[in-house]
């Protein structure tokens, strides 16, 4: 039977519940009953009762804890005693000890029979259960247990004794002989929050002498069998739920008990781990059903792992209420059928477990449901205002109480790695970018501007912005504008740097404008298919220019490519005088007032023969000086090199070998440390690459201009207007790329002098490239070559027809073109505003799709959502006056039918 003892019945109570709860209630207490079981309605399904299960207030006693649950098995030796021995255990997921009996296996997801199922439920249907035992030793819940049996013939004293015998035995734990640890362990494991000391303690059996009911004698044994590591895993205030099974030669029946302790109790020896039980489950059986009691214990382990049953375990208030968590249990199995997968095979754990919202919840969306209730695009903090920086002055207010926090709990030891990650990552666009734009802008703005003006505004974004742990820097498609800008100064002979300075003021001046009318909350109409559209050029971009940039190496560094092995010694390259120079040559001769004839040419360096205007003579010799096979080809392999291994570092966090610790720094620092080891084995390698260029002191790169730039300088006095254009092309190229979200992340570099160009445009190959998985443009792309059988088991593709998928991939597939191929024309110049034309683009297709699909392939626009969000919300208020009329009309007709068809209220033991 259930045995409920009467001082804790006081305290259970449960809070006002809603009509639907009371109706249920009366239902209920109106039906006729047999043995003490109330009549079941057609209507309470095992979902309805776990709601209502866990719908009832809380005490003290009955709060859920994260739970550890053990299964241990008795055994015998030969030549010694049974004992009780550890097989498995249950954390989040399922280990077990391996046949060999010396290592755990990794953690999988359990998978269970049904038919062990079933005798599980049939376990605590027909078994003892007894709930908020108050006991402070195993001998004491034993003895509980053993009372509860019926006395007959084949279970009398005798037999009672040698059970309680078999439940005091010693239990052997896997990690038990790694050696002794400290006793403070145990320590570690404290509840979080410490409560007061409760003054009716003394009342209570049981209760007075120790906390958790972990008496002086028992405190201390069994803590040293944890392993550390082990323990650093389990969350603080868990609880242990120990499973016992195990088959007698002298039973002739089965003993099936399940307890909850209230309080929970640190039985000595019982858990690996040193920390309370909350739950015991004990199934006793004849001899010759080992292995069916072990996949009992398996399902009650595992069951107890569930979320749902888990908290119903702690709220159950009697029988029914375990056996309706067990149902609602077996009614979200998933069964596979036996011939066409092998139960051998363990199934790794899933990186993202779903949410269990929907089965504890009424009414709570499932999956298939989750796409008609749509949600909505922006959160409240980018909602427009209508007021003047009217969404500035929110965001002070949001952010002015935790202003000082921020700093004041930067100040810790904890944070030192967080500071030293940030720099490395912060220096990263600084360096890459800043000697990419340096190549582009011909050392106009280079890495010393990018690190001066990172600097500065860096200290002020971080004393005054929301989020000061961002990572700044300039990005892809800032490069692309400033190599943009700067070919379009070259062709119209316009100084680069007077008009950047105009650009960039006018650009501050719009910046100031979006903030004022809250241009922000314009960012719920950049949809995925905008934001993937921009992201995949960002991407081509990288890949693209990396490979463009090494190609180039092979004009500086040429190679003699029909040269012959035998004439190596005949092979010559020497600097002349030109036979017939240009006016350019004539004019910078006279101007520097060189006499060619005084020159010994034949003993210049390479670098003097270019500046004096020389040729190069010799069968060695290429266009522009002599042939470098092995600095084109060391830089190859430094480029692909820094690519693989790049690659390689930062999928070593999914790795078996080494530490998780040690695998998580290795991936985080994966392109630092590429950085590293590829400039010390140019360094020791000594062919000279080209290196990143970065003067030896504080000062601008080139030499013929300060830091402070004249706006207009050389330039027409009507660029200052003119530039308008270009900034207004910048700001929303900016705009974009803040509300877009950095596709492409930032990597972790450091400062180095000695950085080899090559590995730089390796770092772009390989950002360009990884930025390609997470994209799913690239994914629908491979649709294309798949046969249906052989195509992943995306979302989209269950729900959206693939004729459909394949003209959303099309139309994104031209817009990334079209952008493309303006990029590269004398039209480069509105790039930004054509990638503000692919949210037209995403408009119009509204027109082609159903707001279905769209809602699987990509996010709706604000209107869409506005409008179906209305049309669920009417549909539900008509869905909730249909449930309240037949609500009130269904009681009646349920006890009218009951009454007519008594089978319906039989013995639920009977199902």
């Amino acid at each position: 039977g259930v045995w409920m003892p009467l001082v804790r019945q006081s305290h259970r109570h449960h809070p006002p519940h809603s009509q639907k709860h009371r109706e249920w209630e009366r239902e209920k207490d109106s039906a006729p009953t047999e043995l003490g079981y109330h009549c079941k309605s057609r209507r309470d399904t095992p979902s309805q009762q776990v709601q209502f299960i866990l719908g009832t207030e809380e005490d003290d006693q009955h709060v859920p804890h994260d739970l550890f649950t053990e299964l241990d098995e008795i055994c015998a030796k030969e030549g010694k005693d049974a004992e009780w021995k550890e097989t498995a255990r249950w954390l989040k997921f399922e280990e077990d000890v391996e046949d060999g009996g010396e290592r755990w296996s990794k953690p999988y997801v359990a998978t269970l029979s049904l038919h062990s199922l079933f005798e599980l439920r049939s376990c605590i249907l027909n078994g003892t259960v007894l709930l908020d035992v108050c006991a402070n030793s195993i001998e004491e819940i034993a003895d509980m247990i053993l009372g509860q049996q019926e006395q007959s013939t084949e279970f009398d004293e005798h037999m009672r004794a040698k059970v309680r015998e078999v439940l005091m035995k010693k239990h052997h734990h896997q990690d038990e002989n790694k050696g002794k640890k400290l006793f403070n362990i145990a320590h570690f494991f404290a509840d979080e929050s410490k409560k007061l000391p409760d003054l009716h303690a003394l009342d209570k059996p049981g209760e007075g002498s120790s906390k958790h009911g972990e008496n002086q004698e028992t405190g201390t044994m069994g803590l040293s069998k944890a392993e550390p590591r082990f323990l650093k895993k389990i969350p603080a205030g868990a609880e242990v739920s120990n499973v016992l099974v195990g088959e007698l030669d002298f039973l002739q029946q089965p003993i099936v008990a399940f307890v909850r302790l209230t309080p929970a109790v640190l039985l000595s020896g019982m858990t690996e781990v040193p920390i309370p039980t909350r739950f015991l489950f004990v199934l006793l059986g004849p001899e010759g059903k080992g292995h069916q009691y072990h996949e009992i214990g398996r399902s009650m382990a595992t069951v107890m792992t569930d979320e749902v049953f888990h908290n119903v375990a702690y709220k159950a208030q009697n029988r029914a209420d375990l056996v309706a968590g067990v149902d609602e249990f077996l009614d979200q199995v998933t069964v596979l059928p036996p011939g066409e997968w092998d139960p051998s095979i363990r199934i790794e754990p899933p990186k993202n477990v779903p949410s269990q919202q929907k089965r504890t919840m009424p009414g709570a969306p499932n999956d298939s449901a989750s796409h008609s209730e749509l949600e909505k695009h922006s959160g409240p903090e980018l909602e427009r205002t209508g007021r003047l920086f009217g969404g500035l002055i929110r965001d002070v207010k949001r952010k002015a109480p935790w202003f000082w926090s921020d700093f004041r709990d930067g100040l810790r030891l904890q944070c030192l790695a967080s500071f030293l990650f940030l720099y490395c990552a912060c220096m990263s666009p600084i360096i890459t970018f800043g000697g990419l734009l340096g190549e582009a802008t011909d050392g106009h703005i280079s890495a010393m501007e990018s690190l001066l003006g990172a600097s500065m505004t860096g200290v002020v974004y971080s004393l005054f912005a929301g989020q000061p742990l961002t990572i700044l820097g300039s990005t892809g498609p800032v490069l692309v504008f400033e190599k943009i800008l700067y070919k379009f100064c070259k062709e119209y002979a316009l100084s680069y740097l007077s008009l950047r300075a105009c650009i960039g003021l006018w650009t501050a001046f719009f910046c100031v404008v979006l903030v004022a009318t809250d241009a922000s909350s314009l960012v719920c109409y950049i949809t995925r298919f905008t934001e993937e559209a921009f992201a995949s050029l960002i991407c081509l971009i990288f890949i693209y220019e990396a490979l463009e940039k090494l190609s180039h190496l092979r004009e500086i560094y040429p190679v003699h490519m029909h040269s012959k092995l035998d004439l190596l010694t005949t092979y010559y390259c020497k600097c002349e005088a030109p036979t017939h120079p240009s006016n350019k040559t004539l004019r910078f001769w006279e101007s520097n007032k060189i006499n060619v004839f005084g020159v010994a040419w034949e003993n210049l360096t390479v670098t003097e023969c270019r500046y004096l205007h020389g040729v190069f003579q010799g069968p060695a010799c290429g266009h522009n000086g002599p042939y470098a096979p092995n600095v084109l080809f060391w830089c190859c392999i430094l480029f692909f090199s820094t690519f693989v291994l790049s690659s390689f570092l930062k999928q070593f966090k999914t790795s078996r070998y080494f530490p998780t610790r040690v695998r998580s720094t290795v991936s985080d620092f994966a392109v630092f440390l590429t950085i590293v080891i590829m400039v010390l084995m140019d360094f020791l390698v000594g062919i000279p690459s080209p290196k990143l260029h970065v003067p030896h002191m504080f000062k601008p790169t080139r030499d013929d201009r300060g830091w402070f730039i004249n706006p207009i300088g050389p330039n027409p006095w009507w660029t200052v207007l003119a530039a308008l254009i270009p900034a207004l092309l910048c700001t929303i190229l900016i705009f974009m790329d803040q509300q877009i979200t950095a596709v492409i992340v930032n990597r972790k570099e450091h400062r180095l002098k000695l950085i080899p160009m090559p590995v730089l445009y390796g770092i772009f190959l390989y950002m360009g490239v990884s930025s390609l998985r997470g994209i799913q443009f690239f994914d629908r792309l491979k649709l294309f070559c798949m046969p249906a059988k052989h195509q992943p088991d995306f979302l989209y593709l269950r729900h959206v027809p693939l004729r459909k998928v394949h003209l959303f991939t099309v139309i994104q597939l031209v817009c990334l073109v079209l952008l493309w191929a303006i990029k590269v024309s004398r039209a480069a110049i509105i790039f930004p505003m054509m990638v503000l034309a692919l949210v037209f683009v995403r408009k119009m297709m509204d027109f082609c799709f159903l707001k279905r699909e769209l809602s699987f392939l990509d996010d709706l626009m604000p209107e869409g959502e506005l409008l179906d969000s209305a049309k669920n919300e009417a549909k539900r208020e008509k869905v909730t006056e249909l449930d309240l009329s037949l609500l009130l009309q269904e009681p009646q007709k349920m006890m009218e039918a009951a009454a007519a068809n008594p089978a319906w209220c039989q013995d639920p033991r009977q199902d």
